[in-house]
């Protein structure tokens, strides 16, 4: 009896999650792209995708995404933490200097149902830490583990974010740590141009040596240089894009 109990606990949880997230949106996906204000991924033909990281900077994981990127020529963005930036300066600067974007995750990486004025409050102190050491301020905002309602989303367009999440599949979810093989597999058979491709440069201690993205990353990158693709910043993918909302979704822009 516990057995049963406790399977069928495992098997409502996600359905739990799943609609939590969707009873918070009083919109669905094409009303919110619509707007050009939120962003999943863009209608491009040229073979363009961003690589996108989120939580960190990470004293270990991210001077090793770095170099990998760089090996390749790659630009990503990465959606860095306040409260991690404040701890390692010199990754953040390192980012910068080596071309690729900083965008905003909040400063505590809250989750969940945040209230505008907290909301606020994360984001200008992010902003505000970011500009200290860079001297620039961002302009996208990628709420965290992609959670997303009006009040959020209106709180990040108040603050002039573009808010950005990510290709529904080119999610890597490298954070469950799986094998670098799958996350590499699954990422290079569903990839397309106008990607944005979802990768965590932060899960586990500050003490984490190795992880399945690092792992992953020079052979997901071999594969699309092999194919003809380009690596872009989340900016630059929009810049050369002239409609932002897929094909499938039937909305003109």
């Amino acid at each position: 009896m516990k057995k049963i109990l406790f399977n069928t606990i495992l098997f409502l949880i996600p359905l739990f999650c799943f609609q939590v997230n969707v009873d918070a949106s009083t919109q669905n996906r094409e009303a919110y792209e619509k707007t050009g204000r939120v962003i999943w991924e863009v209608n491009t033909k040229e073979k363009l995708v961003a690589l996108t990281f989120d939580d960190g900077p990470h004293p270990v994981l991210t001077p090793q995404i770095l170099d990998i990127l760089a090996k390749h020529d790659a630009k990503a963005t990465f959606f860095v933490a306040g409260n991690k930036v404040v701890r390692f300066p010199d990754l953040l600067k390192r980012e910068v200097n080596e071309g690729h974007e900083i965008a905003n995750h909040t400063f505590h990486h809250l989750y969940g149902n945040i209230a505008s004025a907290k909301l606020s409050s994360e984001l200008d102190e992010t902003d505000k830490i970011i500009k200290q050491f860079t001297d620039l301020k961002p302009a996208l905002y990628r709420p965290v583990g992609g959670f997303y309602n009006d009040v959020i989303i209106n709180t990040a367009l108040k603050h002039d974010k573009t808010v950005v999440l990510w290709s529904w599949d080119q999610d890597s979810r490298d954070w469950t740590n799986p094998p670098a093989n799958q996350i590499s597999s699954y990422i290079k058979k569903g990839v397309k141009p106008g990607n944005i491709i979802l990768f965590h440069d932060w899960y586990g201690s500050e003490y984490t040596q190795t992880s399945s993205t690092v792992k992953a990353l020079d052979n997901i990158l071999d594969y699309l240089d092999k194919n003809g693709y380009k690596s872009v910043t989340v900016s630059e993918l929009l810049y050369h894009s002239t409609q932002l909302i897929p094909e499938s979704s039937g909305i003109s822009p």
